[in-house]
């Protein structure tokens, strides 16, 4: 065999491959397709929940690692999975105690979070079945995925039909783009709940951090917006420079000790509305991986795992307490109770549209 056609053998293609994941408790079968590039890149995930279960991307040197927290299995997903990789909807984060009013009517949600709605419901987005369709482009690879959610799912109104495609492209960019269209006027929040540590081990106190925004929406014992938009600055919630995650977790800050860290919605800095714009950067800096996350929604969500307790296992290691941080771009929690929030509100005739991207690369200095 030549040196061409053994670099070639050898060298990272851009494909979309499937496989069978696993059954579900009904017997259905859940797929897991497979994305990479020619950088090396590669995403798994599955068309049950939308998830993504693994993302590896190189280092400084090169050497690939799976940056997300997961599982290899299909059945921990089937179950309490603390919304591991999961695509999130109806509504992504919190409804105030699962209640809203539309148009002189009261909805009534599920309650699965303490006293309110979270997600979408203990049977949301997360927990279905999508039909898949994989794609290759000459320089991008993905899998459109869609799904009918019928009037009353999870006490929402409305017919909503929804797309979400994921794609990987050769820059390293990993995009997702959401569309939906309804018949009768429904809130509707998608996001995605990727857990990324870039070291692929340990904490993610050292990752250091940025994010675009003056202001954050501060909570309630329930982890309910208050209201009102405060100002970042003073306090533990300001990013706008780099800091560490951990730099000041336990900091005696009030909002703080709500959730046990950070666990709250910022007001990203805008020129305009559904702009796309850049929204965070980490640095890990012993591997010198680097995500940037560029969006069009109006908000972004911090989690820094603060309720991760070491109960559960995934992929060779155990996920204790600040193993992941979240970065969930979004419209603001319990927007349908707050006017002056953001509308999420989907009528009929209008489509809900939005996208996000996950940019990966190195920081070799």
């Amino acid at each position: 065999m030549n040196q061409s056609a053994v670099a070639d053998k050898y060298s990272p293609k851009l494909a979309v491959t499937n496989a069978l994941f696993g059954l579900l408790p009904d017997g259905r079968q859940a797929a897991l397709y497979t994305l990479t590039n020619t950088q090396g890149m590669a995403i798994k995930l599955t068309d049950f929940g939308g998830i993504i279960t693994e993302i590896y991307t190189p280092d400084k040197e090169g050497k690939l690692a799976d940056v997300t927290l997961g599982f290899d299995r299909l059945e921990p997903y089937c179950g309490d999975a603390a919304f591991f990789g999961a695509l999130i909807g109806r509504y992504g984060n919190r409804i105030a105690h699962g209640c809203f009013e539309l148009d002189g009517k009261i909805y009534q949600l599920p309650i699965n979070n303490g006293q309110h709605h979270l997600h979408g419901g203990p049977a949301g987005f997360y927990k279905v079945l999508w039909t898949a369709s994989p794609y290759k482009t000459e320089q991008a690879v993905g899998v459109c995925l869609t799904y009918l959610s019928r009037d009353g799912e999870q006490g929402y109104p409305g017919n909503l039909q929804v797309s979400v495609i994921y794609e990987l492209n050769n820059a390293n960019e990993f995009s997702i783009r959401y569309r939906a269209t309804t018949d009768r006027a429904t809130p509707v929040n998608l996001t995605h709940h990727a857990y990324f540590n870039l070291a692929g081990q340990g904490t993610i106190l050292d990752h250091e951090l940025i994010i675009n925004a003056d202001r954050y929406t501060p909570v309630d014992a329930g982890l309910i917006p208050l209201g009102s938009l405060d100002a970042v600055a003073g306090t533990p919630f300001d990013f706008r420079a780099p800091r560490r995650i951990g730099e000041r977790l336990n900091a005696e800050h009030a909002q703080l000790k709500l959730g046990g860290g950070y666990d709250h919605n910022y007001v990203l800095n805008k020129s305009e509305h559904k702009i796309m714009s850049l929204a965070v950067k980490v640095h890990e800096p012993l591997s010198g991986r680097v995500l940037e996350l560029w969006t069009q929604e109006p908000g972004l969500q911090l989690y820094s795992g603060n309720f991760l307790d070491g109960t559960m296992t995934g992929k060779g290691w155990n996920y204790g307490l600040y193993s992941g941080f979240c970065i969930e771009p979004q419209h603001y929690p319990d927007a349908p109770n707050r006017p002056h929030f953001p509308s999420t509100i989907l009528r009929p005739g209008d489509e809900y549209s939005s996208q996000s991207v996950y940019r990966f690369s190195v920081q070799t200095g």
